[in-house]
């Protein structure tokens, strides 16, 4: 009789280890402060549709023609104002950074969560942020978009990204995006805080306080984008919790671009409006804005700053956003727990 030889089991090969990317997001940035740099950041950001609207010929025409050969070079002048030269980057990239490690390290007690960081414009891009969580494992990952207020220009054009990316590809990662929090309790505390120990350490009493962000055409309002409803909500909340009212906490909105009306009062308007009324002493938050960039550091803290001091002003203040501190960081935080329940 023939005896078969014993046949050895195969170990089942074991699934590796499931990970959770969570990738934060901010809008962008030049890779130098020089008008080529500047060109390239503009160029793809003013080509978004979710930017610009209507990307037809006259626009076209008008970007490539006028804005890309003309604005860059200004532009980059005022980066070189707030470029952070150690690094030789600006400082949302900084800023971001530095929210990713700080993010990472909070939830390193999760072994299963990885933490990337991104641009919507420039770099570091989206697809080398999602690359890079797929690579170190991820099935699951997190989109961040980090602006507390929604529109189809900041948050809308993120998931369009992703997206992007993801239908290049064969195995896609489950995705969750976080929303918008601009009524979150964590984050209206951390305004308020922010501000209470900011006019602590000045020299001076403000008379009002300017909560002032970013603007965008008030068409884009009329066609249904919650924007502006949003801003006036966490204007709202902060004055409540810092019991202030509309003349002691104004609202406005800066950067307008082009000559569409945009949603008003505008900031710089604004600016001059009070000193000419006789306010001497103002200090402006931005809370639209999760890290200094451009539009906080050089067009709220100088530009408005000389407006205001030019039409007789006196003392003028910009409080810092959020960044990376500490009760900026519980924001992201408890945001990102929030939206990994189930996942983690």
């Amino acid at each position: 009789m023939t005896i078969a030889p014993t046949q050895t089991a195969m170990p089942a090969t074991q699934p590796a280890p499931s990970r959770v990317g969570v990738l934060l997001v901010n809008l962008g940035t030049p890779d130098t402060a020089d008008a080529r740099g500047v060109r390239v950041y503009l160029k793809e950001f003013l080509s978004d549709a979710r930017v610009i609207e209507n990307q037809g010929l006259i626009w076209k025409v008008v970007l490539n023609g006028i804005i890309l050969r003309t604005r860059p070079r200004a532009k980059a002048r005022d980066y070189l104002k707030i470029w952070n030269t150690e690094k030789n980057e600006s400082p949302l990239k900084t800023i971001t950074r530095s929210q990713s490690d700080k993010l990472g390290a909070m939830l390193s007690d999760r072994d299963q969560v990885t933490v990337e960081w991104a641009m919507r414009y420039g770099n570091p891009s989206m697809k080398s942020g999602i690359d890079a969580l797929i690579a170190k494992g991820c099935d699951r990952i997190l989109a961040v978009p980090l602006y507390p207020q929604y529109s189809a220009a900041t948050s809308a054009t993120v998931c369009d990204e992703v997206f992007r990316v993801f239908a290049r590809l064969r195995a896609q990662p489950t995705l969750r995006v976080t929303p918008p929090y601009y009524e979150d309790e964590t984050y209206i505390e951390a305004l308020a805080a922010s501000i209470e120990t900011h006019l602590a350490n000045l020299p001076f009493k403000p008379e009002l306080i300017v909560a002032s962000f970013h603007g965008m055409p008030k068409a884009y309002v009329d066609k249904g984008d919650p924007y502006q409803s949003q801003c006036v909500a966490t204007t709202e909340a902060l004055r409540r919790r810092l019991g202030m009212d509309e003349t002691k906490l104004l609202l406005t909105f800066q950067s307008r671009f082009g000559f569409d009306e945009w949603l008003q009062p505008y900031t710089d308007k604004t600016m001059e409006r009070l000193a000419k009324e006789g306010v001497r002493r103002i200090a402006v938050i931005t809370p639209g804005f999760s890290a200094d960039c451009l539009e906080t550091l050089e067009e709220i803290a100088q530009e408005n700053a000389e407006i205001f001091e030019h039409n007789g002003g006196e003392q003028f203040s910009a409080i810092p956003c959020l960044n990376d501190s500490d009760p900026g960081m519980n924001v992201i935080r408890t945001l990102v727990l929030r939206e990994l329940q189930g996942w983690i």
